[in-house]
């Protein structure tokens, strides 16, 4: 045993993820963070998509809605899939 245990090192697509300069930081604090953290996110993603309603309208609305088709698609192949 040394003087200093090192971490264990994080998988690549993990220090990948985390490498980003705006997204890595919320997800290292999503997956370390507090289990507050999952619904303050939440309330910033509907307060960012309640101000996009407000500022551009019925697109601020749907142009979220229809860039979450894939995602869904994905998710149902994926619940298909077993």
């Amino acid at each position: 045993m040394a003087a200093i245990d090192f971490p264990a090192p994080r998988p690549f697509w993990q220090r990948l993820i985390f490498a980003v300069p705006l997204f890595g930081w919320m997800a290292r604090e999503m997956a370390e963070g507090d289990a507050d953290t999952w619904y303050y996110a939440a309330g910033a993603l509907f307060s960012m998509w309640g101000c996009s309603i407000l500022l551009f309208g019925v697109p601020g609305l749907y142009i979220p809605a229809l860039a979450a088709v894939p995602v869904m698609f994905l998710l149902l192949i994926l619940i298909s899939r077993g």
